[in-house]
C-alpha cells in the first residue's frame, strides 16, 4: 500500500512539472524575440540619436545667448583704463557681458536642414521597423524547423515500432520452424537502422530547438514546447497571387523601401543646403556689456564701488552683419557636386531595392506553384507507398518476401512521408511570406 501511495505521488508530480512547462506558438516566439533580442537595441539607439539631431536642427533656429565674465590682474607698465594714462602699478578690473545674435538669412540652410534631419530621423524608424520583421522571419524559420523534425521523429518512431513487431515476429516463426536464423539477424539489422535514424533525428530537434532559442534569446533555458501550426493556411486566395500585384502592395508598406525614399527626400534637402551656402547670410547681433576697474576714483582718490561701477560703465550694442561668399577655395560648389552625387546614389538604390522585392516576390510566386502541385503528388505518392507497405507487410508475414524487400518497402514509405511532411511545411513558410508582401498581418508587430 505504501509503494502505491508513492508511486501515485511521483506520478502526479510528473503531471505538475508537465502543466507548467510553457508551450510556445509562433506569436509568443516573436514577441519574446523581439522583447530581448541585442542587434535591435542598436538600431533602436541609432533612431533615438537621428531623433535628437532632428530635434536640436529645429532649436537651432533660437537666437544664440551667451553670458561671459572676467576676473584680471595686471601688473607692471600699462594703460590706466580710467584715463589712458601710462601707469607702472597693479590692476585689479572685471568685466561682464550678455551678447545674443540671430540669423535672419543664410540661404534657407536651417529650413532645409530641418527638412533632411527628419527625412533621416524617419527612414531610421522604417529600418529599425525592418530589422524586426527580418528577426520575425528568423524566429519562423527556427519554429518551423523545429516542428519538421519533430515530424521526422514521429515518422521514425513509428517506422521502430514496424521493425520491432517484425523482428517479434520472426522471433516466434523461428520458434516453430517456419523461419531460419538469418532472417533474424536480417530483421535485427532494420530494426537497429530505424533506431539509428530516430537518434539521428533526435539530435537533429535538439539542434534546432537550440536555434531557436538563440533566435529568441531566452536565458536560462535548454528545451523549449512549440504548438503545431500546420495546418492554418488561411490567407490569399490563391488564384489571387500574382507578382505584380503582391508587389505593388508591398512598395506601399515594406519598411526597407520606404526607407530608402526617405533617404531620397533628405538628399534633396542636404543637397539645397548645399546650394544655400552660395547664398549672402544676414544676422543680427545685440549686447550688454559693463565691467569694475580698481583704477576708477572719485576726486579724492578713493576706488569707486564696484556696484557704482556696474552701474556707471554699462554699454549696449546691436548690429548687422552681412557675409558674402566669394571663393573659399571653391569649396561651397564641391560640396554642391558631392552632394548630387548622394543625390544620384540614394536614387539608385531605391531602384536596387525595388529590383530585388519583385524579383524576390517573383521567386517566392514561382515556388508556391510548385509546392501547391507537389503537396498533391506527394501526398498521393505516400498513399501509394503506404498501400504498397502494407502488401509488402502481409507477404512478408506469410513468407513470400525477405526481410530486404519488406525494408525497401518500408524505406520507401518512409521517405514519401518525409518528403509530403517537409513540403507542406514549405508550403506554410511559403504562403506566410506571401501573406507578409501581400499586408496581411502574419506578424503582431506594431508599425
Amino acid at each position: 500500500m505504501r509503494l502505491k501511495n508513492i508511486i501515485l505521488v511521483l506520478f502526479c508530480l510528473a503531471g505538475l512539472e508537465l502543466v507548467a512547462q510553457k508551450v510556445w506558438n509562433l506569436e509568443a516566439c516573436v514577441a519574446h524575440a523581439l522583447e530581448h533580442n541585442l542587434q535591435l537595441n542598436d538600431f533602436e539607439f541609432t533612431e533615438a540619436s537621428n531623433r535628437e539631431t532632428y530635434r536640436q536642427s529645429v532649436r537651432n533656429l533660437l537666437p544664440n545667448i551667451n553670458g561671459f565674465a572676467d576676473y584680471n590682474i595686471r601688473f607692471g607698465r600699462q594703460i590706466n583704463p580710467d584715463d589712458n594714462s601710462i601707469v607702472n602699478t597693479d590692476i585689479f578690473s572685471n568685466n561682464y557681458a550678455v551678447s545674443a545674435s540671430f540669423d535672419l538669412f543664410q540661404g534657407f540652410q536651417k529650413i532645409n536642414g530641418i527638412k533632411a534631419s527628419k527625412f533621416l530621423y524617419k527612414a531610421t524608424k522604417e529600418e529599425s521597423l525592418q530589422q524586426k520583421y527580418l528577426l520575425a522571419f528568423s524566429v519562423m524559420r527556427a519554429f518551423y524547423d523545429i516542428q519538421f523534425i519533430e515530424g521526422l521523429i514521429s515518422i521514425s518512431k513509428e517506422q521502430v515500432q514496424i521493425s520491432q513487431t517484425n523482428y517479434e515476429l520472426v522471433q516466434k516463426q523461428i520458434e516453430v520452424g517456419l523461419m531460419a536464423g538469418a532472417d533474424l539477424y536480417e530483421a535485427e539489422s532494420l530494426l537497429l537502422a530505424d533506431e539509428l535514424v530516430l537518434t539521428q533525428n533526435e539530435n537533429r530537434l535538439a539542434a534546432a530547438k537550440l536555434a531557436l532559442l538563440q533566435a529568441m534569446n531566452l536565458q536560462g533555458e535548454t528545451d523549449i514546447q512549440i504548438q503545431p501550426e500546420l495546418d492554418k493556411m488561411e490567407g490569399s486566395d490563391p488564384n489571387k497571387i500574382t507578382s505584380d500585384s503582391i508587389f505593388g502592395t508591398a512598395l506601399n508598406f515594406i519598411p526597407l523601401i520606404k526607407a530608402s525614399e526617405l533617404r531620397v527626400k533628405a538628399a534633396k534637402k542636404q543637397l539645397a543646403v548645399a546650394r544655400g551656402g552660395l547664398y549672402p547670410s544676414l544676422s543680427l547681433q545685440g549686447g550688454y556689456a559693463t565691467g569694475f576697474f580698481e583704477t576708477i576714483t572719485d576726486s579724492l582718490g578713493v576706488t569707486i564701488p564696484f556696484r557704482t561701477q556696474f552701474r556707471d560703465n554699462t554699454n549696449e550694442f546691436i548690429g548687422v552683419s552681412l557675409n558674402v561668399p566669394i571663393s573659399n577655395a571653391w569649396s561651397g560648389r564641391s560640396r554642391i557636386k558631392q552632394q548630387k552625387i548622394e543625390l544620384a546614389r540614394a536614387k539608385n538604390n531605391v531602384k536596387i531595392q525595388e529590383q530585388e522585392l519583385y524579383q524576390l516576390i517573383q521567386q517566392l510566386v514561382q515556388e508556391y506553384n510548385a509546392l501547391s502541385t507537389e503537396v498533391l503528388q506527394t501526398e498521393k505518392r505516400g498513399k501509394a507507398q503506404e498501400l504498397a507497405f502494407s502488401i509488402a507487410q502481409k507477404r512478408y508475414e506469410k513468407g513470400l518476401v525477405n526481410a530486404i524487400e519488406l525494408g525497401r518497402a518500408k524505406t520507401l514509405f518512409a521517405t514519401a512521408q518525409n518528403e509530403h511532411l517537409q513540403v507542406r511545411l514549405r508550403l506554410k513558410v511559403n504562403k506566410s511570406t506571401l501573406d507578409f508582401y501581400n499586408n496581411l498581418p502574419v506578424f503582431n508587430i506594431n508599425p
